[in-house]
């Protein structure tokens, strides 16, 4: 007789392995660095459409850059609205999403920064308060190693007790 894998046997496997992909914490950051992700595009978007571009209209000359287009079928149009059913280049468009991108970019770059610097600042390793050293060099590798050790974590030698 032949034997038959059993197909709820692999069915079970599947959803297992399902189960221990999603619950993986990295997943699971992901997923939250999606939706705050998404967050801020909103709130990098209103910054773009609400200040920056009503700014921007004012040296352009009180015009939306939404509104700029150059009509592909040779007509002249007076609006995007008006121009709906023609083949349109919407540049004006194109350029605020690429100010949005280059916000957005500078904004988490600035972010980035921030967080960097306060975790630098945070996990800065604070001098003893005694003034005593804290580290000794291991005579054999000659590594920097804490003054308490008794083996070294570097190339594993005993040393002598202090």
């Amino acid at each position: 007789m032949a034997k038959h894998s059993n197909p709820l046997k692999k069915h079970y496997n599947l959803v297992e392995e399902f189960k221990n992909f999603i619950l993986r914490g990295n997943v699971i950051d992901l997923a939250v660095g999606v939706i705050i992700g998404g967050a801020f595009n909103k709130i990098v978007t209103s910054l773009v459409n609400d200040l920056i571009m009503p700014l921007l209209s004012l040296i352009i000359g009180n015009e939306s850059l939404d509104g700029k287009f150059i009509a592909l079928d040779g007509n002249k149009y007076a609006s995007v609205a008006e121009a709906a059913n023609a083949p349109l280049l919407k540049y004006g468009s194109f350029i605020a999403t690429v100010l949005d991108f280059l916000l957005m970019g500078f904004i988490i770059f600035l972010l980035v920064k921030l967080l960097s610097m306060v975790k630098k600042k945070f996990t800065a390793e604070k001098p003893a308060a005694t003034g005593e050293p804290t580290e000794k060099e291991c005579p054999f590798c000659i590594s920097q190693i804490n003054i308490k050790a008794t083996v070294c974590p570097n190339c594993t030698s005993r040393l002598e007790a202090a």
